[in-house]
């Protein structure tokens, strides 16, 4: 490690969640000094939610004992649609009532630190592939299955961004043509996320259930209310045949956007996150199987696929990872996508 890289202070980083805020004091190899979380509230409007979260920020600051003026800044993930250049939420569809919130700028203000804001799904990926499992690989690709399905791209070493900003949308790969679901977040049909995600998978079931009565045939999963995506993992786990059906779907289909994605891109490593994997090998050993069998044959055995590391700060963790990448390149200070306050 060279000595320049020792004197880079460590980064305030937030997560905008749709259910919970996260705050976090990270240093440059990833070790979190200081972590806190609180529920969103989102009900209550941009105003007293930027609220929150910057007072979470500064209550890290003071747990970790850092002072501001040694931080490098601050990284915030948020899912998108966003504008990562100009620092802007445009319209993210689990925050209704939040649009062109320029909470970099807000960062900014309450901090007096440049902040950079990027897409959650790209974060995530940023910071598996800085302090996680991705660590000294060239090109990953990383979705988290938790509420949705999001991700990102790391291609060739670098943060794969897009044209517009918001590139490397993992759940939104189409997977089922005829008589498809319709995806909640982006309103197209046939998402993966439409049938995968844990709201998806609770969904599914649910009509798996209902159909399963109407032909008179038990399930444990009858009468759970709400049924969730744990439910039907631990039940498909047990043997429960209508969750071991829903599941085996869900595998499936997963595996299939995961293959799309593979023959695409022929990354190392895929690395997935999110609620849905606490079902460990239920999951991950049919999917390796699934995807070494359908992926072309180059992609299928070049491909590793892991589970994150990342856990309940994998959000902290990845808007640390933008900070990093985005505010440490004295050498490029001009480039897009640098945002520092007035």
């Amino acid at each position: 490690m060279t000595h320049h890289h020792e004197a880079v202070g460590p980064v305030l980083a937030l997560d905008i969640g749709g259910t919970k805020l996260a705050a976090g004091v990270v240093g440059p190899d990833g070790e979190t000094l200081s972590f806190a979380r609180c529920p969103t509230g989102v009900q209550d409007g941009p105003d007293a939610v930027l609220k929150r979260l910057f007072d979470l920020g500064h209550a890290v600051l003071g747990t970790a004992g850092v002072d501001a003026g040694r931080l490098l800044g601050t990284g915030i993930g948020c899912g998108g649609p966003l504008d990562a250049t100009t620092g802007v939420l445009l319209a993210p569809p689990h925050l209704p009532g939040w649009t062109n919130v320029p909470v970099v700028q807000r960062a900014a203000d309450a901090f007096g630190l440049p902040a950079v804001l990027d897409n959650d799904g790209t974060a995530g990926a940023a910071g598996e592939w800085r302090f996680g499992v991705g660590r000294g690989s060239r090109d990953l690709i990383y979705l988290t299955v938790s509420t949705g399905i999001g991700g990102g791209l790391v291609i060739d070493g670098r943060t794969y961004r897009g044209a517009a900003g918001n590139g490397g949308e993992p759940g939104h790969v189409t997977v089922r043509a005829a008589d498809a679901r319709r995806c909640h977040s982006c309103g197209r049909i046939g998402c993966l996320e439409a049938y995968a995600s844990g709201t998806s998978i609770a969904e599914r079931a649910v009509a798996a259930v209902a159909s399963a009565t109407a032909a008179g045939r038990e399930t444990a999963l009858a009468g759970r209310e709400p049924l969730t995506a744990a439910d039907v993992s631990a039940e498909a786990r047990a043997g429960d045949p209508v969750a071991v059906e829903v599941w085996d779907e869900t595998v499936e289909i997963l595996a299939g956007g995961l293959t799309s994605l593979v023959n695409a891109f022929e990354p190392e490593l895929v690395v997935l996150g999110g609620g849905v994997t606490r079902a460990g090998e239920l999951l991950m050993a049919p999917l390796r199987e699934r995807v070494a069998a359908q992926a072309m044959g180059p992609a299928a055995s070049a491909v590793r696929l892991i589970t994150a590391t990342g856990g309940d700060q994998a959000g902290v963790l990845g808007a640390a990872a933008i900070a990093f990448e985005r505010l440490h390149r004295p050498a490029a200070a001009g480039r897009a996508g640098r945002a520092t306050p007035p």
